[in-house]
């Protein structure tokens, strides 16, 4: 054969591998690199979405942070606001009983001085009627009166 022919069957057998390989070998290739570079198109895009869920879960969560540190002050601030009111009643509250207490014992007080006065005026009555009988019992004499009255005067 000549070269010729030779160029001639060299150029068949590559123009059937050429279309053997356009046919079956290449469109394998070019799905998988297309299937290839869309999954890495979908990992980017589900990245992209993942930063933007984070950014808005960090932002909520932020949110949160905050409503729960204005809670939690606001009743910080009602807790303080009624241990000053239960103090404020409960000092008022004491200072009634004390008020009462005081009121009690100057009642009692009252009380004992009267009895202690009527006590006093029965000793002294009775002294008097002592002094007296003591007086009619003897006879009528000015020194012996007079005796007898200071005598009475030192008892009470």
């Amino acid at each position: 054969m000549s070269i010729n022919g030779t160029l001639i069957i060299q150029m068949i057998v590559f123009l059937i591998l050429v279309w053997f390989t356009m046919k079956f070998v290449w469109p394998p290739i070019i799905a998988a690199l297309d299937e290839r570079a869309s999954k890495i198109a979908d990992g980017l895009s589900a990245a992209d979405k993942a930063k933007a869920d984070l950014a808005t879960a960090n932002k909520r969560v932020e949110e949160q942070l905050t409503a729960a540190r204005e809670d939690a002050t606001k009743r910080l601030a009602d807790a303080e606001r009624l241990a000053h009111s239960m103090i404020e009643e409960a000092k008022g509250r004491a200072s009634d009983e004390a008020a009462k207490i005081v009121a009690n014992a100057r009642a009692e007080a009252e009380q004992e001085s009267v009895k202690a006065r009527e006590a006093l005026r029965e000793q002294v009555a009775a002294l008097a009627v002592k002094g007296a009988e003591a007086i009619l019992r003897k006879e009528v004499n000015a020194s012996v009166h007079a005796d007898l009255l200071g005598r009475l005067k030192t008892e009470l």
